[in-house]
């Protein structure tokens, strides 16, 4: 069966019969998720311990301090700046606040757009992204018209890991400005990518009140469990609107405390960057050695295709790495693709080396 995301062994391990130690092992090699191999920075984990003694008092619900450091962090000022309990967390309060009648999400993509959107009866136009490439062309600027409430662009783009190149993403923000048309776009792998400063548009806030940039902790500094994202947004009106959605207190004190220490992380950073970019390549290489078609990968995960010779071949690959402990993503709950579409995150060297010695050995039997 599919799951909606990644990092699923909750359900996995429940059906084998098996519990999540305390220790964080589980048996199984998750290829699922994309998140940092090299977990927790320890500045976070510090912070996390001495922090343990604040955990009996309610946390700030205007995020002060983090808002104040981001700003910071990102040259803007804070009130253009909302925390959220992740960035699936203020998709979701997004779509509250603007209500739209009709939005324009790529698909295939993230799929917690269309399901905000949805939960708001909106009419979703999808912008179908066609295999080989899966690349968002210039037709994407017809679809941005008056009439259109909200767009949902993720760069680069999750499954498919492809980005849009930065003068296109420019040309769709110019013509969501002109259309009256808010532009949402996902950045939550931008600093995974070779140069993330080439494919952000963080600089083009101050000259855009309809843009809202969505980042989150998740990704750069494995924090998935502590869930803590933010937006960025070109009109201090629409960030205030937005915080007046959902509960309060929806970003705890712990988190709030390990985006403060992730901020001083720059080593960890610069040392995530060198090994995603290296494993990447040698990833990539191995998999097409292997018959796999790697259709894209811009950050710190792979999408490829995987059709087979042999009748249900691609369900067979899922079951029988999941049989041998590892777990991958299969893509064939996302709209336009099928079962034979896989993505894999980037993980340390010798677990990916763990993965590929699996597939040579399931090739030879």
């Amino acid at each position: 069966m599919y799951h909606d995301h990644g990092g699923d062994i909750y359900h996995l391990l429940n059906a084998k019969g098996l519990a999540f130690s305390g220790s964080g092992e589980t048996g199984l090699l998750d290829f699922s998720a994309n998140i940092s191999p090299l977990g927790l920075p320890p500045g976070v984990v510090k912070a996390l311990i001495e922090g343990a003694r604040n955990f009996d008092r309610y946390p700030d619900s205007r995020c002060a301090e983090l808002r104040a450091a981001l700003a910071e962090h990102h040259g803007l000022e804070p009130d253009r700046i909302l925390c959220g309990n992740g960035a699936a967390d203020l998709i979701y309060r997004i779509v509250y606040r603007i209500k739209p009648k009709r939005a324009l999400v790529l698909a295939p993509s993230f799929s917690e757009y269309e399901k905000a959107l949805g939960e708001m009866g909106c009419t979703v136009e999808r912008y179908r992204l066609i295999y080989p490439h899966f690349q968002v062309e210039e037709d994407i600027l017809g679809m941005i018209r008056p009439g259109v409430d909200l767009v949902f662009f993720c760069n680069p783009n999750n499954p498919t890991g492809i980005l849009t190149e930065p003068g296109l993403v420019r040309r769709i923000a110019q013509q969501c400005g002109a259309a009256g048309v808010l532009l949402a776009v996902d950045e939550c792998f931008n600093e995974l990518v070779d140069d993330p400063a080439a494919h952000t548009l963080t600089g083009d806030l101050s000259r855009s009140p309809h843009l809202i940039i969505l980042r989150a902790f998740t990704k750069l500094y494995a924090m998935a469990g502590l869930r803590l994202g933010y937006i960025l947004c070109g009109s201090p009106e629409i960030a205030r609107g937005i915080a007046e959605t959902g509960p309060p207190w929806s970003v705890s004190t712990a988190a709030q405390q390990a985006g403060l220490a992730a901020l001083q992380e720059t080593a960890y950073v610069e040392e995530l960057r060198r090994m995603v970019r290296r494993e990447r390549e040698i990833m990539k290489a191995a998999l097409m050695d292997l018959g796999f078609e790697v259709l894209g990968g811009a950050a710190n995960y792979l999408f490829f295709r995987f059709s087979g010779s042999k009748a249900r071949a691609p369900f067979t690959l899922f079951q029988s790495l999941l049989d041998r402990g590892i777990l991958l993503r299969s893509c064939g709950n996302y709209p336009g693709l099928d079962d034979s579409y896989y993505r894999i995150a980037i993980k340390k060297p010798a677990e990916n080396r763990a993965l590929i010695d699996i597939l040579k050995d399931m090739q030879r039997s």
